[in-house]
């Protein structure tokens, strides 16, 4: 029943449709995690217990907590205009149409490593349209600098995406340790990306100069320098080892506070639909667990993983690589955190898995709920089809992970 379950829900998460069911994602997710308890796979108990041993209970609440703090300081920064004042300075500091595609591409990967990208991309989308329209250029090649900057830059930090919350609160690394390893692959991984926009869309770029100046957005001071000074606060508390979850939550509370506006306008920018996303898929990876079918498909792929640790590293890589696409990257992560602690470097997996499940984000345009996003706040200038994005996600996603991986495993081998 369980495995059955889990089947199901993987059906609508993988994007696929049922005649008799119109369900998408998040649907898909909350029905499984239904069924899971109401056919008593797993206990309504289990689902929010309070024991300190995450073990015995579904929902990973200091997952949710983090990303809703993260979410609540993104509001805020966004209602300051935090993120058109830094995309309108980047925009006006490119000086040739290949220049910004690297600036945007710098910009959206700079801010991702800290917030969660799905919001960056959310808040960049609208001011890079205005400027290619404005400037007459291909928006395309721009778009793409956003999303799959947006990725690779959110490799380097707990924080920098939904997938690395979830290996925060499975792995025990510290926030200090994890982006001494992962800040350089992220580093080199955006430069990759950048290298191969420009090289593919060579012959769209023109190189002459052009001067853009894009109106400069009112700026709320007092609230950006709050929200900006709290966020450093918060960042210094993951850094110093205090729980991410509440310090997160804790600053957009102080923010709330001390800001003297409106909480209702802000609360409702939070992405609800995920986080009952992420609620219902811990409950139904939970009942995959508990009834051991998740490492009855870690078996399965036993023969890729085989062997001595480099091998077993490099099959674990590319099985990472190919699942966050075929299945999505967050619930591949909720599968995989319970293989990870198996491998033979297990401090290594954790790290393999999170630039995997990232990077892979870049190979297809359903790979990424960031790509989502920004071609569907497109949509209506340009039609981007399954097959443009994989013929540009192809070489960028290897070569950047190719690189990525290269030295994160020279960083192991040294340090």
């Amino acid at each position: 029943m369980a495995l059955a379950i889990f089947l199901l829900t993987y059906v609508f998460i993988a994007g696929a449709r049922l005649p008799f069911l119109k369900l998408d994602r998040p649907g898909g997710a909350l029905l499984g995690a239904v069924l899971m308890v109401v056919l008593g796979v797993v206990a309504p108990g289990e689902v929010f217990n309070h024991s300190e041993d995450s073990s015995r209970h579904a929902v990973d609440m200091d997952t949710i907590v983090l990303l809703l703090g993260m979410m609540l300081l993104a509001a805020y920064l966004a209602q300051a205009a935090f993120f058109r004042t830094a995309g309108a300075y980047t925009v006006r500091m490119a000086h040739t149409p290949r220049l910004l595609l690297a600036a945007v591409t710098g910009i959206s990967a700079l801010l991702s490593a800290f917030l969660v990208n799905d919001t960056v991309c959310l808040m960049l989308t609208p001011l890079v349209l205005a400027v290619v329209e404005d400037a007459r250029l291909p928006p395309v090649p721009y778009l793409l600098a956003v999303c799959m900057g947006s990725n690779s830059g959110s490799v380097a930090t707990f924080t920098g995406n939904p997938q690395n919350m979830l290996i925060q609160g499975a792995s025990g690394l510290s926030y200090a340790s994890f982006a001494a390893y992962m800040a350089l692959p992220a580093v080199l991984s955006t430069g990759v990306v950048i290298a191969m926009l420009l090289y593919l869309f060579r012959k769209e770029l023109p190189s002459k100069r052009f001067d853009p100046h894009p109106p400069p957005p009112p700026v709320d001071r007092p609230l950006l320098a709050l929200t900006l000074a709290v966020l450093v606060a918060v960042v210094v508390a993951f850094f110093l080892g205090f729980p991410m979850s509440w310090s997160a939550l804790a600053g957009a509370a102080v923010v709330m506070a001390v800001s003297r506006r409106e909480p209702r306008t802000i609360i409702e920018r939070v992405d609800f639909v995920l986080l009952l996303f992420f609620a219902s898929l811990f409950v139904v990876v939970y009942g995959v667990n508990k009834h051991g079918w998740a490492m009855e498909i870690r078996e399965l792929f036993g023969p890729l993983m085989a062997g001595p640790p480099w091998r077993e590293t490099l099959g674990f890589a590319a099985l990472t690589l190919v699942a966050s696409n075929l299945f999505s990257n967050v619930p591949f992560v909720m599968l995989a955190r319970t293989w990870v602690p198996t491998l033979q470097d297990p401090e290594l997996g954790w790290h393999v898995l999170a630039l995997g499940s990232t990077l892979a984000g870049n190979l297809t345009l359903i790979g990424s709920v960031a790509n989502l996003i920004v071609f569907e706040a497109a949509r209506d200038k340009v039609k981007m089809t399954f097959m443009a994005y994989l013929r540009v996600g192809i070489p960028v996603t290897l070569l950047s992970f190719i690189v990525g991986l290269a030295v994160l495993l020279a960083e192991h081998a040294l340090f």
